[in-house]
């Protein structure tokens, strides 16, 4: 069965005023469909096709189209979960003592994580992920790529830092961008992976 575009689950605009309508429709419609297609046809008629996208983003990357367009498509999967437009404020539940015992407070995670998105150079992400040992670790990474590739974590929260995710609003103010993405992280879904990643 070949992978599907998933909802965002909300509205292009439900994310004003910090994150803009015109954006979210480019970025969900244009770009994450544009993954989705191009993994499509990179595993039709191989023996990639009916695996899970957690299998080849394991596994298979070492093909190009694979972790360009896997990763592509997993990664914005996830950013549009970690969003909401009744989001924003403090994390809370278990992941909120976690990040409290690993960084201090989450001002200081939220330092940090910041960090590891604004000195991404050129395109690419952040995270927050469990790694193996159940501990929080923040981490960047180029293109579409993620910490499953390596198995270095399980990623329970992430920023997209790609022109294509904040230009149109923010131009080259990638920090401003962020300092608006914060308003609309959903951290109930953050706890959830937090929690299961924990299992």
């Amino acid at each position: 069965m070949a992978f599907e575009l998933p909802d965002l689950g909300y509205d292009y605009d439900a994310l004003e005023p910090h994150l803009d309508a015109l954006t979210m429709e480019i970025h969900h419609s244009k770009h994450h469909n544009g993954y989705t297609n191009n993994l499509n046809n990179a595993i039709a008629q191989t023996e990639m096709e009916g695996k899970s996208i957690e299998d080849l983003l394991a596994n298979h990357t070492d093909n190009p189209a694979v972790r360009n367009n896997g990763g592509g498509f997993w990664n914005h999967a996830l950013f549009w979960n970690l969003m909401s437009p009744n989001g924003g404020g403090d994390p809370t539940g278990d992941v909120a003592d976690a990040i409290n015992s690993a960084f201090g407070s989450f001002e200081e995670m939220k330092a940090e994580f910041t960090k590891a998105a604004v000195t991404r150079f050129g395109s690419g992400w952040a995270w927050l992920s469990v790694s193996a040992d159940g501990s929080l670790a923040i981490s960047s990474t180029p293109n579409q790529d993620n910490p499953l590739m390596d198995g270095s974590g399980t990623p329970i929260l992430a920023v997209d830092v790609w022109e294509h995710a904040y230009y149109k609003k923010f131009g080259p103010g990638r920090g401003d961008y962020l300092a608006a993405w914060w308003n609309v992280v959903n951290w109930d879904t953050v706890n959830e992976l937090y929690q299961s990643a924990q299992q």
